[in-house]
């Protein structure tokens, strides 16, 4: 009898519980929306900010570093690299190791560098060594491809970028390169200290903002020549997806050794920037790792701040919907106001009563919910694809949270309907009052 009723009074009121299933699944599709968002908008955002550079520095253990710049190849470094102070140097080889630590998907991009002192016809200058696109082969037979040009993709590039396989092409800063006279395609010439005169080919010109714009970049092996250092290399730069610090991490960052095991495990399998920095020393023997921390910190301060204004839209959403339902719910009893005075006066019992107007809700709600997680989840896309430039992720946690919003909504909504239905009193109904 009780789910006939039920049945009875959905299928009487339908415009009614239409505009219910309406309002819950407005509601619940732009909840879903932005919830799809948030769980997916770490590597979103963490890849967005990617593309301003490098938020890890990898350094010999013996280099000194003061800010962001680092020294010139030391004297004395001879040919085949006798008499190089040990320590002040990593060795180009070992650099495929960084993309086979633990947390390996995570590092986007990295490249390394060597500073040469070079003349030219304008006065000294900087010969920086680089992978421009490099590909590596892993010993676990994957291949990755890394480099300089990924790294610093808000630079202005003219021309073409260089090429591992050709030392002799390079890019110029625009400052140098407008007191040189270059431009795209231009040959000229540079001293090294210790392969002398090198000819160089300009197949760009690239503006950076910064301090490069006074820099010749080249290859590696370029470099290496210049200072008689082959094989070796003095920083890397790596662009790794992390997740914002906590106290755990900094407790961490500090001392893990101080961690219990417990903590310790925690902390090494999250991607925080000093899991992921301990990891490369290490896989990389005699080199220290140090967080670009500004770089850092502003991931996960506007991460915190995405997420934080996500969840208050997500609140208010349903809070707007559980207001329209509240209403709807209210002037629907309204409505049947004789209906439930005969039902009380015949003996039904306020919980069994409000039980049946529950039930009904609930019915619509969890109908209207369905097509709004539905509607929701293409929401979700379009929102990536517009903000992002690409699909958000599916994240089946939704599911269930889309079921509790569902049912939040419809319960804090017929709440004032059912203390109304409540304080109904049949004989005053039923005469009309």
């Amino acid at each position: 009898m009780f789910w006939k009723m039920a049945a009875g009074a959905l299928s009487r009121q339908k415009s009614k519980h239409i505009l219910i299933a309406f309002t819950v699944g407005l509601g619940v599709s732009l909840a879903t929306a932005m919830l799809g968002v948030m769980f997916d908008v770490g590597d979103k955002v963490n890849q967005e900010l990617k593309t301003y550079g490098a938020n890890l520095t990898v350094i010999p253990r013996g280099a000194s570093m003061a800010g962001e710049k680092y020294e010139f190849a030391q004297e004395g470094g001879g040919e085949g690299g006798a008499g190089v102070q040990e320590g002040h140097y990593i060795r180009e080889d070992d650099l495929h190791k960084i993309k086979m630590i633990f947390w390996a998907y995570n590092i986007v991009d990295f490249a390394p560098f060597l500073n040469a002192r070079v003349e030219t016809s304008a006065g000294p200058a900087v010969l920086a060594g680089t992978w421009f696109n490099r590909r590596l082969s892993l010993p676990t037979g994957d291949e990755v491809s890394t480099g300089m040009m990924p790294l610093k993709s808000w630079w202005n590039l003219e021309g073409r970028e260089g090429h591992d396989s050709d030392p002799s092409g390079v890019i110029v800063g625009r400052g140098l390169a407008a007191a040189l006279g270059l431009s795209p395609g231009s040959e000229f010439t540079v001293m090294t200290r210790k392969a002398g005169e090198k000819r160089l080919r300009a197949l760009g010109v690239f503006e950076s903002g910064g301090e490069e714009d006074g820099w010749i970049i080249g290859t590696t092996a370029l470099a290496q020549e210049a200072e008689g250092l082959p094989g070796l290399v003095q920083k890397v730069e790596v662009s790794a997806l992390t997740t914002p610090e906590n106290d755990l991490a900094r407790q961490a960052a500090l001392n893990p050794g101080a961690l219990s095991r417990a903590d310790w495990d925690t902390w090494y399998c999250t991607a925080y920037i000093s899991s992921i920095a301990y990891q490369i020393e290490e896989a990389i023997p005699g080199v220290r790792v140090k967080p670009v921390m500004r770089v850092a910190e502003s991931e996960g301060a506007i991460l915190e701040k995405t997420q934080l204004m996500i969840i208050l839209l997500t609140l208010l959403t349903l809070l707007c919907s559980a207001l329209a339902i509240s209403n709807l719910v209210t002037a629907n009893i309204m409505e049947r106001s004789v209906e439930i005075g005969l039902m009380k006066a015949l003996g039904a019992g306020n919980l069994s009563v409000s039980l049946l107007i529950l039930a009904e809700m609930l019915a619509v709600a969890f109908l209207g919910g369905a097509a709004g997680y539905l509607c929701g989840l293409g929401l979700a896309q379009f929102i990536g694809r517009a903000v992002f430039g690409q699909a958000v992720a599916v994240k089946t946690a939704v599911i269930p949270l889309a079921a509790l919003m569902v049912l939040a909504v419809t319960l804090l909504g017929s709440l004032p309907a059912l203390r109304a239905l409540l304080r109904l009193k049949p004989t005053e109904v039923l005469h009309g009052r």
